[in-house]
Parts: structure tokens; C-alpha cells; sequence
């Protein structure tokens, strides 16, 4: 069922629609559109977002995976609650929203992932470790970075689980914006995308 506030069957829903708390990241959507692609959804996917922040990406998977299993991972109480409602806004059903720490919650959830989008947490090679051993074979795994110390964890952490296909993207965008009388291009945060596959 389209939902009333996005009845496309595309991705990239823009920001401004999503509730949003100030101090909670949002995914922009230029880099969710990214994201999304890089995790190579099918309808009946099973997706792990860790570190699911404002709840963009559940949102934007919901819609395209209906007979799909979306989990929410967020740690902070509010947070999640923010995800839920987000996920009403948006008449989202098929997202289930976990209040927990990486990775010490994934241990209590039941269906295996074929995807997963890490998107925080900390330490980050500790939880894409445990995330790999419940991903099934041929899952994907797309992890975001914004600093180097985080790019050069995730890729040593690829390397050393022998993920393969390992693509690593730096999202470079800039947008339209008025400012008083004027228009000028406003630079969306650089982002990298880092993905891997999981052959056996």
C-alpha cells in the first residue's frame, strides 16, 4: 500500500517530510539513495540497520521491501521512539524497532540478516565482526564512515573477514539552497560507503 505522504515507488525521500529531533543524525537523502543502492535490496529482504538514527533508511526499506523484515537498532530510548513514529508517518508496518546496544543485542535477534547497514556504534570492528557471523551467505554489508579513524576500522575490518566485492564510495554532493534573496550550493557532509559481500 503507498503511503500517504510518499506514494513513489523510487527512493529518496526528502528530509523535510521525516520527523526529526535536534541532535539526532538524518541520513541525507542524496546519501540514503546511496546507501540503499548499496545494500541491493530484494522484496522479501531480511535488513539489520544498526545505529538507525532519525529511521530513514527502515522508512525507505519498508516502502520497497513490503514483504520484507526491517530491524531497527538504536540504543537511546527517544531515539527509538522517534523511529516508531517516523515509521507511523510513513504507514511503515513491517519495521521492528530494538532498543539495544551493538552488539550485544544482536545475540537475542532470531531471523538472520542477508543485509545489514551499520551505520554507528562503537567499537566499530567488534560489532562488524559479530554482525558477519550472522549475516547469511551472499549477504551484503554497507557500513558508513565520516572521519578516518572509523574509514581505515571498517575497511581493516572487510579485509580481515575476507569480505568480497568490497566497494568503497565518497559521496561528494552539493544542493540548491535559498538564503535571504539569494541562491547559493551548500555542501551536503562527505560521506563514504563502504559495502562487502559474504560468500560461504
Amino acid at each position: 500500500m503507498p503511503s500517504p505522504l510518499w506514494s513513489y515507488v523510487t527512493p529518496g525521500i526528502p528530509d523535510a517530510l521525516f520527523e526529526q529531533l535536534p541532535g539526532i543524525p538524518l541520513t541525507k537523502r542524496e546519501v540514503r539513495v546511496l546507501l540503499i543502492s548499496s545494500l541491493r535490496l530484494k522484496a522479501n529482504s531480511i535488513l539489520w540497520d544498526i545505529g538507525a538514527g532519525t529511521g530513514t533508511i527502515p522508512v525507505e526499506a519498508g516502502l520497497l521491501c513490503p514483504q520484507g523484515r526491517i530491524v531497527a537498532i538504536e540504543r537511546d530510548e527517544e531515539v527509538a521512539s522517534l523511529i516508531r513514529r517516523n515509521c507511523d508517518r510513513f504507514g511503515v508496518s513491517n519495521v521492528e524497532v530494538i532498543e539495544g546496544s551493538a552488539p550485544d543485542c544482536l545475540q537475542n535477534l532470531s531471523d538472520a540478516p542477508d543485509c545489514v547497514c551499520l551505520e554507528g556504534g562503537r567499537p566499530i570492528k567488534t560489532i562488524l565482526q559479530a554482525v558477519w557471523q550472522r549475516l547469511l551467505p551472499q549477504g551484503r554489508i554497507v557500513a558508513t564512515a565520516n572521519n578516518f579513524e572509523s574509514l581505515y576500522a571498517i575497511s581493516e575490518g572487510l579485509a580481515e573477514l575476507r569480505a568480497r566485492n568490497i566497494e568503497v564510495v565518497q559521496s561528494a554532493v552539493n544542493r540548491l539552497e535559498t538564503r535571504g534573496n539569494h541562491q547559493l550550493f551548500a555542501a551536503v557532509d562527505p560521506i563514504f560507503v563502504l559495502s562487502g559481500e559474504k560468500v560461504d
